[in-house]
């Protein structure tokens, strides 16, 4: 294990490598993860007995970069068995935890009673080591979603699994095969000790850094002065524009059903076939961008909820995340689902193709993206012309007299969900950054993918597929601002670490409107547990229905829901170590 008081030599491109070149061990049992993990429609292989379910949780010996290391895994596989269950049945799961520490599973994006939610310390007490669960709970839904330990950093470690809900009805598209395709990160170091390193040094695993050479592009490209204003900038924010992901492929490996690059996990079809894909972001810390070169995907459903068909070539997918897209190969031709981390330090891939042992060609990384002052709120708008900082003296100054520069909006928004003026965060040891003027950017693809010529879904693209009410009168409005201190590795609500701040008290069927400002310069995939959500997107009437929402830097936006199941609730930031670190909240709906 690596000293965590220092950053680890670069491996190196030799070494950087093993994500590229890994082989999944016998012991990780490859089979039958793939079994557990791709299962054919056509095949109608949903739970027997009904709804009735077992899971024993374990320590397994896994072996993915060529050591081996424990998991903690479902059935014996990572990722758990797919559970295919049927809407209108009664899921009955029995989960026996053979763990040394207390375990959990929670149903990710599902409607159930609270004591069935599986947060422990906030629905029930968890699964004790030795002890057996048996959850159960109605399934009211139907669509894509996954299920996850809620336990220390079980999920982190292996405890996650596809959950497909079989509609009722017919559904409105029509496809020949389908697969699940669960993209997710593994590290073969302590989670705990990953957390350290950032605690100690946030940019621990950011070996992407900005150095002289790019320096002298930047001068060739934009001119000494602009450059060299644009490094004390960023210098004296104590802050990498670089610094995507705060862990990246220095450390992970990033899996496809299980499954590293080099191992070449393959769906079948036969040629003039449709095929639908369930692509579910079960990663701990990663957003991925996800295309396939050479095919259009359809996207038909986000996070469950069926939505009118958008064609497209690429979408970005938060943690937590999860989309359907219908494809149909031209000819037999081989094809790459690529997805590449957003920090462009790796990628999952895997094969679609006629016939098992095919390989396409895997595309080249997209050039790493870069942090902007359109991410801190420098941006030019109408309202905010864009700063010349060429003259500026920035040596005395830190992150917060710098966003303080911008002018503030004519508007001054109301106090937040805590009563708290924005404002007033400033200067807070948990706050290094206060947005004065957030945007609406649900209309950006986001960074990196925004002007790189191929058709890229957009939040504003998303319109339900069944109309919404949007007339139903909202109680309250209720604003939350997502904050951080990145040098500390701090993050939470409104300046407060969860253990600093209380419960957000709703009325039971109060129509309440949740407001999200990201004053950080990070994603944060939000979710809300027991609760599916409007987002507001400007598609009128018919809202799309989501269960995560990836806010970007610098973004002000909403969504409505109606708390109409009583209990304790979770909210987070879905980045587990954020989460950890305290982007979290309770929910109490009385």
């Amino acid at each position: 294990m690596s000293d965590n008081k220092t950053k680890p030599a670069d491996p190196g491109p030799l070494n950087r490598r093993r994500f590229v070149q890994g082989l999944a061990s016998v012991t990780c049992g490859t089979a039958g993860i793939v079994r557990a993990a791709s299962l054919p429609a056509t095949t109608g292989q949903l739970e027997p007995n009904g709804a009735l379910v077992s899971l024993v949780v374990a320590p397994m010996s896994v072996n993915v970069t060529g050591r081996s290391r424990i998991a903690s895994a479902a059935n014996g596989s990572v990722p758990g068995p797919c559970l295919r269950l049927r809407q209108g049945d009664v899921l009955t799961a029995r989960v026996t935890n053979r763990l040394a520490e207390a375990t959990s599973i929670h149903w990710h994006g599902i409607r159930l009673p609270s004591d069935q939610d599986g947060v422990p310390g906030l629905s029930f007490r968890g699964i004790a080591p030795g002890a057996t669960f048996s959850y159960q709970f109605p399934i009211t839904q139907s669509g894509t979603y996954w299920y996850h330990g809620h336990s220390g950093m079980q999920e982190q470690t292996g405890l996650y699994g596809p959950l497909i809900l079989v509609p009722r009805d017919p559904e409105p598209y029509r496809y020949d095969r389908d697969y699940v395709v669960m993209l997710s990160d593994w590290t073969d170091e302590d989670p705990m000790a990953v957390l350290s390193n950032l605690k100690q040094q946030s940019d621990y695993y950011d070996y992407q850094r900005r150095t002289l050479g790019t320096f002298l592009s930047d001068a060739d490209r934009l001119g000494l002065r602009t450059a060299v204003a644009d490094r004390r900038m960023w210098d004296m924010m104590r802050m990498n524009p670089t610094d995507l992901m705060d862990v990246t492929g220095a450390t992970y490996t990033f899996l496809l059903n299980g499954q590293p690059p080099a191992a070449n996990w393959t769906a079948l079809f036969n040629e003039g076939e449709k095929v639908r894909l369930r692509f579910i972001n079960a990663a701990s810390m990663t957003t991925f961008d996800v295309r396939i070169p050479g095919l259009s995907m359809t996207v038909v459903a986000a996070d469950g909820a069926d939505i009118e068909p958008i064609e497209v070539e690429e979408f970005r997918m938060g943690a937590a995340e999860t989309y359907d897209v219908i494809v149909q190969p031209r000819d037999d031709s081989a094809y790459t689902i690529f997805a590449q981390s957003f920090d462009r330090s790796g990628y999952a891939r895997a094969t679609l193709a006629t016939h098992a042992g095919a390989v396409a060609a895997v595309p080249a990384l997209d050039p790493r993206p870069l942090r902007t002052m359109a991410d801190m709120g420098m941006q030019k708008t109408a309202a905010m012309p864009a700063m010349d900082m060429s003259n500026m003296d920035l040596s005395h100054m830190n992150m917060a007299d710098m966003a303080a520069m911008a002018p503030m909006p004519a508007t001054v928004a109301a106090p937040n969900a805590d009563g708290v003026d924005p404002a007033r965060m400033r200067g807070l040891p948990s706050v290094d950054h206060v947005a004065t003027q957030p945007l609406n950017r649900l209309a950006e693809a986001g960074t990196g993918l925004d002007g790189n010529g191929r058709r890229v879904l957009r939040y504003s693209d998303l319109r339900s597929l069944e109309p919404n009410a949007e007339n139903q009168p909202v109680a309250r409005d209720l604003e939350f601002r997502l904050t951080g201190n990145m040098e500390r590795f701090v993050w939470g609500f409104d300046g407060k670490k969860f253990s600093e701040a209380g419960p957000i008290r709703l009325r039971l069927c109060e129509r309440v409107r949740f407001v999200l400002v990201n004053d950080t310069m990070m994603e944060h995939p939000i979710h809300l547990h027991g609760f599916l959500f409007a987002l507001e997107n400007g598609q009128q009437g018919s809202l799309p229905i989501k269960h995560t929402i990836n806010v970007k830097p610098n973004e002000r936006l909403s969504f409505l829901f109606t708390a109409d199941t009583p209990g304790n609730w979770a909210f987070h930031c879905h980045l587990m170590l954020h989460m950890d670190a305290g982007m979290f909240r309770t929910v109490v709906v009385a």
